[in-house]
């Protein structure tokens, strides 16, 4: 933001960042029966034929004090950005834990949080499953970059069992320049290595701690590798080598 822009105006950005835009017919319905989550606005193409469950959207949209809109079914696509499964419908929710990584340092910087940070996880599936044990364990945040890993979608809705709508999403744009601002407040970045001294178990960080989570196939990336000054490794017996990253990601959760 620039420092000319009003506090107005910088209020009205921050609470736009902090929406998460969902898509298709029963992803939007099962988020707005949730009860902690919010809704801004709810979206319809013009073009929608009558269905019970969009009376049903509409009608909790409305009790949450959503503003209900009709696109064309071009202004939707932008809107929802995947034309081909939008199924006519989108929705801005509002969500507690949803928000930008310099927002979460803006609030806990001081505080021994610790994170999980993915590079470069390209499975809806595992983003889904990694969402559901972070928000069941003892995780303060998700750090999720916008380019590079799988983006919030049904089956990652599917996938997290609805944890999403509960779950500690940090976004930031490049995973590398986030950790960098973390450091710079003072947190670890921690990642797992076969060859580390200490094991997860015995590993005791004295602060913040970012746990980073690689890619299913290549691990973490050389760009992020750099960055890390811990490195923590989990025994495997039986000639096993590794373990899929979501379970990695429970593993840490409730260590």
């Amino acid at each position: 933001m620039n420092k000319t822009d009003s506090e107005a105006y910088r209020d009205k950005k921050r609470f736009f960042e902090n929406l998460l835009t969902v898509y298709g017919r029963k992803p939007v319905l099962e988020a707005l029966q949730d009860p902690a989550v919010g809704v801004y606005r709810l979206h319809l193409a013009e073009s929608n034929k009558s269905a019970d469950i969009l009376e049903d959207i509409i009608a909790i949209a409305r009790d949450k004090g959503a503003e209900v809109l009709y696109h064309n079914r071009q202004a939707l696509s932008r809107i929802s950005k995947n034309a081909k499964q939008d199924q006519g419908v989108a929705a801005d929710l509002v969500l507690r834990g949803y928000k930008t990584h310099d927002a979460f340092l803006k609030d806990a910087a001081a505080t021994p949080f610790t994170l999980l940070a993915l590079d470069n996880i390209n499975n809806p599936q595992n983003l889904g499953m990694i969402i559901r044990s972070a928000c069941a364990g003892n995780i303060d945040g998700i750090l999720l970059p916008q380019k590079g890993s799988a983006q919030i979608d049904p089956l990652v809705i599917k996938a997290s069992a609805g944890t999403l709508f509960r779950a500690p999403i940090l976004r930031c744009t490049h995973l590398a320049t986030a950790l960098k601002d973390f450091q710079q407040h003072g947190a670890d970045i921690c990642c797992l290595s076969s060859h580390a001294r200490h094991t997860l178990k015995d590993f005791q960080p004295q602060g913040a701690c970012i746990y980073v989570l690689g890619n299913e196939t290549e691990g973490v990336s050389q760009e992020v590798e750099k960055l890390c000054n811990q490195r923590v490794r989990i025994p495997m017996n039986n000639g096993v080598e590794s373990l899929n990253v979501a379970v990695t990601a429970a593993l840490i959760a409730f260590r």
